[in-house]
């Protein structure tokens, strides 16, 4: 439980809509408050622990996504007339005409939608091909079904969304189950389009997005974590972020580690800023170069735990450098956490909206015809 309010200063983002190329732009949606002492703002907008660039630019293959295994995993264009063209990142369900994303990658929160969104997928074997230039598929979306209860804000649980493409995908392109166990502690792999870096984590992002990478992490906590409770229910993050216990308590925070102490985020806040103790539950220096945070353009992309989809990446978050931030300011460096959204919570909604093949349809149409032959051929008997 916690016994004591505390004063963060605290910066975050939404872990999206980066530019891939000039034609799309950069969401500026903002949103600040404060808390006692505690400032914060937040913005909806794979870095690695090394190189994240092109093979030709000495990017690290330990990052590559090889295929077929991460070909369901799309990009996302949509398309807001003046606003803007931008870039998230989905992922294919089972009935190969469901793309499950971020609902903040098509929705303010209001009814308004994209123009168009337009689904693009690779299954070739060069790693650092632009899919939206060189797609093996593209599909258009021809509905958008956001969650009922997103509100549009950066931090929200709700942060949903399932669209429904006009055809059904190849059978050469990957599909996704979803993974419906408790997160904490567990280990994920993260894939997306977002922003990269030539560096790694001790700079974040400073390349572009529309090449798709991945890497490993672990979930270290849920803000509605038994340790975050006041007596009366209601976590300490409600009054750090300034939302309410019932839009943030499902929301999974991971930081981005570096094996050092003083950069590991998720001890430092949890346990000098909130002033728990210290456990190997908050307190861990990362799973080594396989360590990855998620960036800009890699919003609504799959964390896939024992191959299924466990979350969605929803936003960045970023408390500063003596909490941990190695270059403060929302870049995806070391010590900075991602927040995701958990599958668990939605699995009702997200296969709702599934729609059948048409060959799946037919077996169900030839059963039932049999069914009633059967019954008839009794019945004459």
């Amino acid at each position: 439980m916690i016994n004591k309010r505390t004063a963060l200063v605290a910066a975050l983002a939404a872990a999206a809509l980066a530019a891939a190329n000039p034609a799309l732009a950069l969401d500026t949606r903002t949103v600040s408050g404060s808390y006692g002492d505690l400032s914060w703002s937040a913005q909806s907008n794979i870095v690695g622990v090394t190189s994240t660039a092109t093979g030709a630019a000495g990017g690290d293959p330990r990052y590559f996504a090889p295929m077929p295994q991460y070909s369901g995993v799309a990009t996302l264009i949509m398309n807001y007339g003046a606003a803007g063209s931008f870039i998230c990142t989905g992922s294919l369900m089972e009935d190969r005409r469901t793309i499950l994303t971020a609902a903040h990658c098509v929705s303010d929160g209001s009814a308004d939608r994209p123009l168009s969104t337009t689904v693009y997928f690779y299954n070739g074997t060069n790693p650092d091909t632009v899919p939206l230039a060189a797609p093996s598929f593209s599909y258009a979306v021809s509905n958008y079904k956001v969650h009922s209860a997103y509100t549009g804000h950066v931090i929200d649980q709700n942060d949903i969304a399932v669209l429904t493409l006009d055809n059904w995908v190849d059978s050469s392109i990957s599909t996704y189950d979803l993974y419906t166990g408790d997160l904490t502690g567990q280990g994920y792999n993260i894939a997306g389009y977002g922003g990269r870096s030539n560096t790694g984590g001790t700079v974040g992002t400073n390349l572009g997005t529309g090449r798709l990478r991945q890497g490993d992490n672990r979930y270290d906590f849920r803000m509605g974590d038994d340790d975050f409770l006041f007596p009366d229910g209601h976590t300490v993050w409600s009054d750090v972020l300034g939302e309410p216990s019932s839009q943030i308590e499902y929301t999974y925070l991971a930081d981005f580690d570096n094996g050092q102490d003083a950069n590991d985020a998720s001890c430092r806040t949890v346990v000098l800023g909130l002033g728990l103790p210290a456990s190997g539950k908050y307190c861990d220096l990362g799973v080594g170069a396989d360590e990855v945070s998620s960036a800009g353009g890699d919003s609504g992309g799959p964390e896939f735990v024992d191959g299924k989809v466990a979350s969605v990446t929803s936003f960045g978050l970023s408390f500063g450098g003596f909490y941990g931030d190695i270059n403060p300011g929302l870049n995806s460096s070391f010590g900075e956490f991602n927040g995701f959204v958990p599958t668990s919570i939605h699995a009702d909604f997200i296969r709702s909206s599934f729609i059948p093949e048409p060959a799946s349809m037919a077996l169900v149409g030839l059963g039932l015809l049999g069914l009633g032959l059967t019954r008839r051929k009794k019945q004459q008997g």
